[in-house]
């Protein structure tokens, strides 16, 4: 896209997320990523709440944005966020919402590329022994993916081995917190997870908008009530998906292929 072609943006990370970003987009828009030396993401909240985030998910990848555009006086930046929780089709399965975020000053473009993913470890578990903090570990995928121990005030992030693990677990008061470090250098399901997320930017940079022109025209919604191919009774099958452009908010109604849906989904030929 030449929007983008021979920029620079920065990415405002100190967990090493360009790995996941970085190649993506620069190899979709021959431009460069960057990541600002000194660069304090846990300002804007961390994984294991000694710095609480205020606002959303969006509003905190937003202030990371503008912080490495203002430190760095670049006109382009993205951040990423993630934040986990009950899946919300599926409740009884965690799952890892990633956004990622771009700011273009200079064309006045704010787009968020996004995933749901139920591939997450992210769990937690009080334990009393190094034997159930062993259990625990090797559930989570320990050591590929690290894990921080909670031991009242004290907090130990990026445990990477099992003898670390076993010293801070005999050391701690009882019973001792355990959870998945959910940074993205520490939590390689995460990072593919971020990936995707910016695989879905580049999808929406590269869908323009056929009332302003500007990239960002993408599915913001669904209409259900694709009608049954013997009653034509409404089913609950998606009819149309509903477009929007993130910058100017323009909407259209683009139905889906299918014109009918199989009986077997229809609650009246199929009660």
């Amino acid at each position: 896209m030449d929007l983008f072609k021979g920029r620079t943006a920065v990415l405002a990370t100190m967990h090493r997320k360009e790995q996941a970003i970085a190649p993506i987009l620069e190899s979709e828009f021959d431009l460069k990523v960057i990541v600002p030396s000194d660069f304090n993401t846990d300002q804007f909240g961390t994984f294991t709440r000694e710095i609480a985030r205020t606002g959303d998910q969006i509003e905190a990848a937003h202030r990371k944005a503008l912080s490495a555009i203002e430190q760095t006086g670049l006109d382009f930046a993205i951040a990423s966020e993630g934040s986990f929780a009950p899946h919300p089709a599926m409740p009884m399965l965690p799952s890892d919402r990633e956004i990622v975020l771009l700011i273009d000053t200079v064309h006045n473009l704010e787009i968020i590329g996004e995933v749901i993913s139920l591939e997450t470890n992210f769990a937690h578990r009080s334990v009393s022994s190094f034997e159930q903090a062993r259990e625990f570990a090797i559930k989570v995928g320990f050591p590929e993916h690290k894990l921080v121990v909670i031991d009242q005030d004290q907090i130990t992030k990026g445990i990477c081995d099992f003898q670390q693990l076993e010293e801070l677990i005999n050391a701690a008061s009882k019973p001792v917190h355990l959870e998945t470090d959910m940074r993205a250098m520490h939590n390689p399901t995460r990072m593919k997870a971020i990936a995707q997320a910016t695989q879905d930017l580049v999808k929406k940079l590269k869908s323009s908008c056929p009332n302003c022109s500007k990239p960002g025209f993408s599915v913001s919604d669904i209409k259900r009530g694709l009608p049954c191919g013997w009653c034509n009774a409404p089913t609950d099958l998606i009819l149309a998906e509903i477009y929007r452009c993130q910058t100017c908010g323009f909407e259209q109604l683009l139905p889906t292929e299918s014109q009918v849906a199989d009986p077997m989904y229809c609650a009246f030929c199929n009660p």
